[in-house]
């Protein structure tokens, strides 16, 4: 898939993807720089869900 950007900087970020990640009007992303690329990551309730589990048993730590 390819897509170029505006004199803006702004992409168009094709509807089979917004589609497959639940990306609609007003959904915030999070852009990241890993070195090697560019990683475009939807706040939404996917996001969400997989970061609660990531999170969970954080405030049950013992010392």
């Amino acid at each position: 898939m390819e897509t170029y950007s505006t004199e803006k900087g702004q992409i168009v970020i094709p509807d089979s993807l917004r589609r497959k990640y639940g990306i609609k009007i007003g959904t915030k992303i999070i852009v990241l720089d890993n070195g090697e690329e560019i990683v475009l990551r939807p706040v939404n309730e996917q996001y969400l869900m997989k970061l609660q589990g990531l999170l969970n048993g954080w405030g049950t730590l013992k010392i």
